[in-house]
């Protein structure tokens, strides 16, 4: 089994597997690094990756793209109304308020949702992985913005799931690029952190995050982003230039055409990489729109002037990155400047003016992540084993949580995990309940978050649980932060304690902090617990029955009993819908492979007619007669009308039927042609083994030399009679003598002179073997 890692992107998906010597980034069937992120509809077929891409230009009302910008969010969030209004395919609102997307598909009308079509995509990337690997993949790591929300998060869970793959973690993915840019380094500086600015410019979103590195670890500071800031936000800029432009010189609107819009966003994507390395760019389209060509031309200097207000907004998540990490422009080491959208010359001019350094380009801009995480599955797979390295991502937001009676406090603030938060992280929560109750998570801070998000995250039920005495019992609960960077409530138990009568209990509701470490994510700790703390932890989960000693306060014993925890995720999919989903993708997937099939039967079935059609007048001219050739090219002529009319769009077994027909009528003259070939070929082969025979019974003796040459005659009298009868034969008529009678005349020749050549052993007579024993016996019994 394969381990791998994903980067998905807003435009292209990165695939990475680890090998026994290192990481490879995978190529696809077009032999590329990087897949498209698009899904294609077609009439009765998929078409994923390049060739969805492929067909964006004909069929851009079937084929779906930028899906991750709107998987998790609901249908009236504002980025979502600012996304359909770019994107071509129909979308409407459904009754949970999540994004349905309308397509044509196998003659009906059919909706899907952003988390289907990113399953879909996911399959598609997970075979590629196995054609590669030629193996199973099923664990991974997934790189995933730094502004994902809880919801988000669990939407990619659920897609990959569907996928049939095991995300392992969902990680950031600048802490992706962090960690394949720090494992390796041996340079750092002893005794002091090395604090290094990993800037992402991606195709939709700039992402920023300062890192700490030391000797064998790496420590996340803080993670800034700003969601809508990316590299097609500076095409849109030259795509709004260039359509105004060809509104007053060409008396055409690009808005209009959704064919036209798509092809003048694909230029400008071109005119910008053009302009990254040269001071000026041209754009040419042939027939955009009304069959007129275009032209125009734009200087980087003017390029940069009307992408001014994109250029300023760079700098905000940087200083808030700093702000968070309480660090200054000195306290910073390096700069590294990753994503698609980072080799716009004026950024790194910024980027170098606010951090005074040039920002340094020693990774891959496009592969950064996917290289990340997939040495970040090889250290949480069993399957390989890596150098210990300790990968501490923190938290980009704050969460809090409350019951029914008010919001949970901890000793500073009501923040149960603060921004800034190691991921993983875990909390033990204390309460005095005589019944079920409720935990509701949400984020603190709205403003923390991405504009037009929800703060609540998701809602457990404690219980229901009985108390055997009358007042209230001792509820514990696990609180965790997974290593998905989402909140849960992993277990929940109940103690029930003998007290002394002197000792009242008191009705409180605390919080407490473990000490506890995540194996699996290299001994992440959670900050901030006492040694106290880590044994009343522990005395509470390692037994049934334990001496209670928990606040100082009450002594006696204590029972512990599990408590049933139930969540209900806002928005999120069911256990039902997850499977329902995963039996919808089964079926598509079984459809493609159909029609795959049938293209390539189709395919067999042209190749055919074609092939014979040249061989007819060449190879098999002189083996076929004149009512055969007519035959055969009539029906070759009748079957390619057909092919090109009505059977352009028929089943696989029509196909097969097609050119089993043909073969019938073809395969008389191939057998003549084959088989003259083969008919010279063993001929040549039995003479020689005629010869080889005579030449080799030379010292043999008389009667059995003269048996082989006897077999000899026979065999070559035999080939003559039956060559003179071929010879007198036309080719076009059925042989006589068949290639494969000549191969049973060769091995029975071979069967019969082995025999007879075969060395012979006089058997010893019996009266000297008598002898002998005698002689031993009398030369023995003389010896004693």
């Amino acid at each position: 089994m394969s381990v791998v890692g994903f980067d998905i992107g807003n435009e292209n998906c990165v695939i990475a597997v680890v090998k026994q010597r290192g990481i490879d980034v995978l190529l696809n069937d077009e032999s590329k690094r990087e897949t498209p992120a698009v899904v294609s509809f077609g009439e009765k077929q998929r078409f994923l990756g390049s060739a969805g891409a492929a067909s964006a230009t004909m069929n851009p009302k079937s084929t779906i793209s930028q899906v991750k910008r709107l998987i998790g969010l609901s249908y009236c969030h504002p980025d979502v109304q600012n996304e359909l209004r770019l994107l071509p395919y129909a979308t409407s609102q459904a009754p949970d308020g999540s994004i349905l997307v309308h397509l044509h598909y196998l003659g009906d009308n059919r909706t899907f949702t952003p988390v289907q079509i990113m399953a879909m995509l996911f399959s598609h990337l997970k075979q590629i992985a196995e054609k590669n690997s030629d193996t199973v993949v099923s664990d991974c790591v997934i790189g995933i913005p730094v502004y994902f929300t809880d919801f988000q998060k669990r939407a990619y869970l659920h897609a990959a799931a569907i996928a049939g793959l095991k995300p392992l973690r969902l990680l950031h993915d600048c802490t992706a690029t962090a960690l394949g840019y720090g494992i390796y380094k041996t340079d750092f500086l002893l005794g002091s952190p090395t604090n290094v600015v990993f800037v992402d410019i991606g195709h939709c979103d700039t992402q920023v995050s300062i890192v700490s590195f030391e000797a064998g670890q790496m420590r996340t500071l803080s993670h800034a982003f700003e969601r809508s800031l990316g590299g097609r936000d500076f095409d849109e800029v030259l795509f709004t230039h260039f359509a105004k432009q060809f509104i007053e010189e060409y008396k055409i609107d690009v808005y209009s055409s959704v064919r036209a819009s798509t092809r003048l966003r694909a230029a400008c994507e071109k005119v910008k990489k053009v302009l990254s390395a040269n001071a000026e760019a041209p754009i040419n389209i042939e027939c955009l729109m009304d069959e007129k060509d275009v032209k125009g031309f734009i200087k980087r200097e003017e390029f940069e002037k009307i992408a001014t207000y994109l250029l300023e907004r760079i700098t905000i998540p940087c200083n808030k990155a700093l702000a968070d990490a309480g660090l200054g422009v000195d306290d910073i080491h390096s700069v590294e400047l990753v994503g698609s959208g980072s080799r716009i010359p004026a950024i790194i001019r910024l980027l170098t003016a606010l951090f005074k350094r040039e920002p340094s380009r020693k990774l891959n801009a496009s592969e950064c992540v996917a290289r990340g995480c997939a040495l970040q599955c090889a250290m949480l797979s069993p399957i390989f084993r890596v150098r210990e390295y300790e990968v501490q991502d923190c938290f980009p937001f704050s969460i809090g949580f409350t019951t029914d009676e008010g919001p949970i406090c901890t000793l500073s603030n009501n923040i149960l995990f603060p921004k800034g938060q190691p991921i993983p992280s875990v909390k033990i929560l204390t309460f005095h309940r005589t019944n079920m109750f409720h935990l509701d998570a949400f984020y603190m801070d709205p403003s923390e978050l991405p504009s037009g998000m929800a703060p609540k995250i998701s809602s457990f039920m404690i219980g229901p649980f009985q108390v055997s005495t009358g007042g209230k019992s001792k509820v514990k609960v696990r609180v965790v932060l997974n290593l998905h960077g989402i909140v849960a409530v992993e277990s929940a138990y109940l103690l029930e304690e003998e007290e002394d009568d002197s000792v009242a209990s008191s009705d409180k509701m605390e919080a407490e902090f473990s000490s506890e470490s995540d194996v699996a994510c290299n001994g992440v700790e959670n900050g901030g617990s006492s040694k106290a703390e880590s044994a009343h932890i522990a005395a509470a989960n390692s037994g049934e029955w334990r001496a209670s000693g928990v606040d100082g306060m009450q002594r006696g014993r204590s029972r512990r009993l599990e408590i049933p925890v139930s969540e209900t995720i806002f928005g999120g999919m069911s256990k039902a819908e997850v499977s329902e989903a995963q039996e919808k993708e089964l079926q598509l997937a079984y459809q493609d492979r159909m029609m795959e099939q049938t293209k390539d039967k189709r395919n067999a079935l042209e190749a055919f007619i074609y092939e014979t059609r040249n061989k007819l007048f060449d190879l098999y001219r002189s083996f076929c007669t004149d009512v055969e050739k007519e035959e055969i090219s009539k029906s070759l002529q009748e079957t390619e009308e057909w092919l090109y009319d009505d059977g352009d769009d028929e089943s696989e077994m029509v196909y097969t039927s097609k050119l089993e027909q043909l073969k019938k009528l073809v395969d008389p003259v191939e057998n003549r042609f084959k088989d003259d070939n083969a008919r010279q070929h063993v001929t040549k082969q039995l003479l020689k083994r005629i010869v080889d025979y005579r030449t080799g019974v030379k010292s043999m003796a008389n009667c059995d030399r003269d048996a082989v040459i006897n077999e000899c005659n026979k065999a070559e009298q035999w080939l003559r009679e039956k060559m003179q009868l071929q010879d007198s034969l036309p080719k076009n008529c059925d042989p006589v003598l068949w290639s494969s009678e000549i191969k049973r005349m060769m091995e029975v020749l071979d069967a019969t002179c082995r025999l007879l050549m075969r060395p012979r052993t006089s058997p010893q007579r019996q009266g000297d073997t008598r002898g002998a024993d005698h002689s031993d016996t009398s030369d023995n019994s003389w010896k004693e």
